[in-house]
């Protein structure tokens, strides 16, 4: 058994063909939106239709396998979900990166002070990468 089967059936979830294969793509590509990952994934599965796509990202986001990334004003990414962390976007050539980024006291300091329950945290610094400069 690999690790996507494994992730696959942590969270729920049957570990066909196809989902192992749309894992595997969003692992080595890190971010990706929809029209990409399709793309990729139709040279592996050319009989997947993209109906299909949508509803195995829909059930792997409700049973938090993946996360959805907004950047301003670019498609919806989507990512394998992993520990807290920040994105760094690049304004030039849309690049997304990931970056650690210690959440800890944020979330002491509105639980205790605020009674607030966070159910969700984004945070995407823009610039422009080294590569761009």
């Amino acid at each position: 058994m690999n690790n996507f089967e494994v992730m696959l059936r942590e969270h729920n979830l049957k570990a066909t063909k196809q989902r192992i294969g749309i894992l595997s793509i969003m692992h080595m590509r890190g971010h990706i939106n929809i029209e990409e990952l399709y793309e990729r994934v139709k040279k592996s599965y050319p009989s997947i239709s993209l109906a299909t796509l949508y509803k195995n990202i829909r059930l792997m986001l409700e049973n938090k396998l993946l996360t959805e990334v907004s950047v301003n004003n670019s498609k919806t990414l989507y990512e394998i979900t992993k520990e807290d962390h920040a994105h760094m976007h690049c304004e030039k050539c849309n690049e997304v990166m990931d970056i650690d980024f210690c959440f800890e006291d944020m979330y002491k300091n509105l639980g205790n002070e605020d009674g607030f329950l966070l159910k969700n945290t984004q945070v995407t610094l823009m610039g422009i990468c080294k590569n761009c400069q």
